[in-house]
């Protein structure tokens, strides 16, 4: 592998660092023997372009160190071997008629290796059907009942009957959005044994796939760094072969309390690592091990465990006191910097200008635990930052993360998880390979996605943290189409798939799948190809092959049987304006299966790591526009998402019986409606970007149904202004004397009757295969009115300003109460924020608006009765939806907010109470008769 600067070799010898020169440093584990507390910081500034010559032989810049021929050809042996081995225990086990003996059971086993390693579990008829034709038939109420609000106006209440048939208009096409993507519910299941017996058999090499974890953080002081720690103890102990699992921390706060905390946690997983696979544990996450409130001794049957689990025990709880004490010195920093053992100071002392740093604390050679086992490599990576360089944040520091793990150690798949999302069950990455590895799906699914399951939510959920109604409905719906979308975390990925690669979808797509990795993607024929080579690269396409369909020896010089196919090859130079300017990356992209070669350098890789990461490398190159995760937005997954599938590619949505993984939720209102602002601002963005799903792609494989789904992932905070007018509509008929609706007929009430029917038909229905209990689901129906007239609200002109306007707004936190009293303490403090003047308005309009249509009734007589019980409806349903709200704001610790509301409703009494008398809505007669003096015969 070429590792070169402006043309030169690198010397392998690294020099020190001094404080005039903060240079290379050597680190820990298997890349270095040094001090485990220095990393491995960027010497260069600037970063050197580096140029390969294509006219000159690549063998004279290492390309030839590999025999890829003679991997071909052992390969090939290998495969043949193999199936000769198949094929002799087939015909010993076709004579044994019973099964019975060794040869029955070896016989057994060669097909159960061959199953499928998962299957689609169909949603039973039963429940499915009656769902859909409930769906249809509410289709057709709901254009008759459209029909019939639109041709029949409310002459007296003109403004206030336009606004809500144009309210009920949007709803609709609203609801057609959300419900069509449901059509095609699927369950999955998956069969670990399978994998095992395919890849993984007992006393052989396991032949699983590598697998780089992502693991991302900014700020310890918002993030704490127990929390992260934790999630990396998590992923060290999982179930895996420890050669095929790397763990990379992206820290993009060059936070020193994120390094010496990694510290602190590598050494601790020395002992927690052995602990958790001699007893086998769940979760091994400890802080959430420990806290469980189960019966511990439950089918442990070897006498040590329960000295060992006090023992380990206390040496967690020494570790968070350790923890806890980085924490409290990190909190104000030094005038002059932090300062590192060796007494330079840390690289990273400003956040916005530092160099690029790597530190490997755990690896192949360096990383033993107590037992003299290896443990998985552990990462530390903060990327280089400069002022006047766009970083586009969490996406630029995952892609750095891309190019880091692909130099270091290359695994097939990736996995990212947020610093608070830990593994809950340490097979998860065992269940994403039954899908990655299964010959079925493997080569065109772009990503396994898990649900999102959180702690620490209190038991009803008042402000529907668990999104369960999103994650088990609407994700299992998707699952049936294309597949579910990306939601940021607890996502394995296809690394072909993020290089921006086509899938192999079917036969054809066989055949010119050699042009698959060209510079724009393409996929069209080329006249003259050679039939032979076709189908050698059909074989080698069929098969679970080891080696790269390409290499870089063939892209320039071209090897025996690969002439004539020169032409179809890209040249370096396309290379490095696609992927960037390291050869060592470009290799690597071209090994499907993973890894990297074992004769390569460690110093070296290192510095060609501290290349792809410095902060002028994605420039000029399609890193964030086609490759790896895309800029352009806050919700960088949703647009990552989209343009896979818009590729073709498909996803799976796995869920386990036992959650994959589990994560930290905010369990008051003020900080899930921030949260929540800036999914929705995220979404405007792309709304308003030349990636919007409602006219991109159309010339890819993007279905149906699942562009659908993603036009109303991006529309959804529009409906926050037809839902903040139609809420406030009863509380305008109420205070008028007008309504929305005139007076109809016992036909035309039908429409009306059949439409509520139909809605509560399908919410049940919904409920019914999909197991949501109607707890969360009313739960999720409420918070929709909270976030729609508060956050969504605020994110449709934030980003409206921020897109056309180029001005940035943020709406903070302004005051903050607490209460330490309870294990939900958190769930009674309110914090004020302007995201809830809206739904405030809302909610006191409202209430003013029962008080004066009551007391107005009752001076009015009980003829009056009648048409305030439409309008009372309307009302309560509003007030019901805000009703977590309504009790947050009256919450003991918010007074402010009480006196506020109780003034405002004592106002609306007195103000009610003269209501008759100064009614201007109210014609003459109507007063008179209700003071007795007309002569109607009541």
């Amino acid at each position: 592998i070429p590792l070169l600067t402006n043309g030169q070799p690198i010397s392998g010898e690294i020099p020190c660092a001094t404080p005039d020169n903060q240079s290379v440093r050597t680190t820990s584990g298997p890349l270095g023997p040094g001090d485990k507390h220095l990393p491995y910081v960027d010497p260069r500034m600037p970063v050197p372009v580096r140029i390969v010559d294509p006219s000159k032989d690549l063998n004279s810049y290492g390309l030839g160190n590999v025999d890829w021929k003679e991997r071909v050809e052992g390969w090939k042996l290998k495969q043949d071997k193999n199936m000769m081995q198949m094929t002799s225990r087939y015909q010993e086990g076709k004579g044994d008629m019973e099964g019975t003996g060794s040869n029955g059971e070896e016989h057994q086993m060669a097909d159960d290796a061959r199953q499928p390693l998962s299957r689609v579990v169909p949603i039973p008829s039963s429940h499915l059907t009656p769902y859909r034709i409930v769906i249809i038939l509410r289709l057709i109420i709901l254009g008759f009942f459209l029909q019939y609000r639109a041709t029949h106006p409310v002459k007296d209440a003109y403004p206030l009957w336009l606004i809500s048939v144009i309210c009920e208009i949007w709803f609709a096409l609203s609801w057609l959005l959300d419900q069509f993507p449901k059509w095609y519910p699927v369950n999955r299941e998956t069969y670990l044994d399978r994998l095992a017996l395919r890849y993984d058999r007992e006393g052989e090499p396991s032949q699983l796939a590598p697998v780089d974890v992502f693991v991302s953080t900014v700020d310890p002081l918002k993030e704490p760094p127990l929390v992260t720690a934790n999630t990396v103890l998590s992923i060290l102990a999982v179930d895996y072969p420890v050669d095929k699992v790397s763990c990379y921390v992206s820290d993009d706060g060059s936070a020193m309390l994120t390094f010496e905390s990694l510290s602190e946690t590598a050494e601790f997983a020395r002992k927690w690592v052995p602990f958790c696979k001699k007893h086998n544990i769940e979760p091994r996450a400890p802080e959430f091990y420990f806290a469980q409130k189960i019966d511990y001794l439950k089918d442990k049957i070897q006498p040590s465990f329960v000295k060992e689990r006090r023992a380990m025990k206390r040496e967690y709880e020494e570790f968070k006191v350790r923890i806890n004490a980085l924490v409290a010195k990190a909190q104000k920093m030094p005038e002059e910097g932090w300062t590192m053992q060796d007494g330079t100071a840390w690289p990273g002392n400003n956040p916005r200008d530092h160099p690029g740093m790597i530190q490997v604390f755990l690896g192949h050679s360096g990383g033993l635990d107590t037992d003299g086992n290896e443990l998985p490599r552990l990462v530390y990576v903060s990327r280089e930052k400069r002022p006047g360089f766009q970083h586009h944040k969490k996406a630029g520091a995952m892609n750095a993360l891309i190019r880091v793990s692909a130099v270091l150690t290359n695994g097939a798949y990736l996995l990212n998880v947020d610093c608070d999302h830990y593994f809950n069950n340490s097979k998860a990455i065992k269940e994403a390979m039954c899908f990655m590895m299964d010959p079925a799906y493997g080569k065109k699914t772009c990503y396994v996605q898990f649900p999102q399951r959180f702690d620490g939510i209190d038991l009803h959920d008042r402000y529907a943290n668990r999104n369960i109604v999103f994650f088990d409905i609407n994700l299992k719906g998707l699952d049936g189409i294309q597949g579910p979308v990306y939601v940021g975390t607890g996502c394995c990925f296809n690394r072909q798939a993020l290089y921006g690669y086509d899938p192999v979808l079917t036969e054809e797509d066989l055949e010119p799948n050699i042009i698959i990795k060209s510079c724009c993607g393409s996929r069209k024929k080329e006249k003259g190809i050679n039939k032979k080579y076709i189908d050698k690269k059909r074989a080698a396409k069929r098969t679970e092959s080891t080696i790269p369909i390409f290499n870089m020896e063939d892209i320039e010089e071209g090897v025996e049987g690969y002439d004539d196919e020169r032409a179809l090859l890209m040249s370096q130079k396309s290379l490095e304006k696609r992927f960037g300017q390291s050869p060592v990356f470009i290799a690597a992209t071209f090994m499907e299966q993973g890894g990297i070669p074992t004769s390569t350098n460690p110093t070296t890789l290192l510095k060609e790591a501290i290349h792809v990461i410095s902060c002028g490398y994605e420039d000029k190159t399609e890193w964030g526009k086609e490759i790896g995760w895309i800029y352009g937005s806050v919700t960088e997954d949703i647009l990552t998402g989209f343009k896979m599938h818009a590729r073709g590619w498909i996803s799976i949505y796995c869920m386990p019986p036992r959650p994959a993984f589990k994560g930290s939720a905010p369990i008051n209102l003020s900080d899930p409606l921030n949260q929540v602002l800036r999914w929705a601002s995220g979404s405007i963005e792309i709304l308003l970007s030349r990636h919007c799903p409602i006219w991109y792609g159309y010339n890819g494989r993007l279905r149906l149904l699942e562009r659908l789904a993603y036009i109303n992932t991006i529309v959804y905070p529009l409906t926050s202004i037809p839902l903040l007018f139609y809420c406030a509509l009863p509380a305008f008929c109420l205070l008028t004397g007008k309504f929305i609706i005139p007076e109809i007929s016992n036909f035309a009430s039908m429409w009306f009757i059949l439409l509520f029917v139909s809605i509560f038909a399908t919410g049940i229905l919904e409920l019914r295969w999909s197991g949501v209990s109607i707890e969360d689901w009313w739960r999720n129906e409420q918070f929709w009115v909270i976030g729609g007239t508060s956050a969504h609200l605020f994110a449709v002109f934030q980003g409206l300003l921020k897109v056309l306007a180029g001005i940035d707004t943020n709406f903070t936190v302004t005051s903050k109460a607490s209460d330490d009293d309870g294990e939900f303490a958190e769930l009674y403090v309110f914090k004020w924020t302007s995201l809830l003047i809206p739904p405030t308005t809302v909610l006191i309009i409202n209430l003013v608006g029962i008080v004066a249509g009551v007391s107005y009734a009752i001076n009015s007589g009980y003829q009056s009765w009648g048409p305030l019980f439409g309008k009372l409806f309307f009302a309560i349903w509003v007030i019901a939806h805000l009703y977590p709200f309504l009790k947050g704001l009256l919450g003991r610790q918010n007074r402010t907010p009480t006196i506020v509301i109780v003034w405002s409703i004592l106002l609306a009494s007195i103000f009610s109470l003269l209501w008759v008398r100064i009614d201007p809505f109210t014609s003459d007669a109507t007063k008179a008769a209700s003071r007795g003096q007309c002569g109607v015969n009541c």
